[in-house]
């Protein structure tokens, strides 16, 4: 799998305006679902970023969402962004409202991924630098391409 797969155009949102943490999750759940398989997966991919969220907050701070879930009929990963034009809370430790929600949706047996695409992801929003280049992108082309470097060796080490 190359990394522009994981983050495909289509599944990135700039300048949305949704009113809750809830809107914000059922719309990343249809990014991330399957086309052919539509609402059902999508439906699965909710109770698992929402079971996910139970467990504890996904906000990073910095504005940051990073929900994430495994889900069993899931062949690949696939990640989802949406930046919005409004903050949500999220129940951030830092009590920013969040206002850029980076989806990932793993498949049920491949947890050692799921970490690995989850500590690249952390490893650059860390950076002040970096995060500020995602938070400023104009286009989801600009976007797609700011993920398919941060994430390029675990797309990489996912195909071998």
């Amino acid at each position: 799998m190359n990394t522009a797969e994981l983050f495909p155009i289509h599944h990135i949102r700039i300048d949305e305006l949704y009113q809750s943490r809830k809107r914000v999750l059922e719309v990343l759940s249809g990014l991330l679902a399957d086309d052919e398989l539509g609402g059902q997966q999508a439906t699965r991919i909710f109770e698992a970023l929402v079971a996910r969220e139970r467990l504890g907050c996904t906000a990073i701070g910095h504005g940051i969402a990073v929900p994430h879930g495994r889900v069993d009929d899931i062949l690949t990963p696939r990640g989802a962004l949406i930046r919005l034009r409004e903050g949500v809370d999220f129940g951030a430790p830092d009590g920013a409202p969040v206002t850029l929600v980076i989806g990932l949706v793993i498949p049920e047996d491949c947890p050692e991924q799921h970490l690995e695409i989850l500590g690249r992801l952390a490893r650059h929003l860390n950076d002040a630098d970096e995060r500020d280049t995602l938070m400023e992108a104009q286009s989801a082309e600009r976007v797609q391409a700011l993920m398919v470097e941060w994430l390029k060796d675990s797309a990489e080490a996912t195909a071998s």
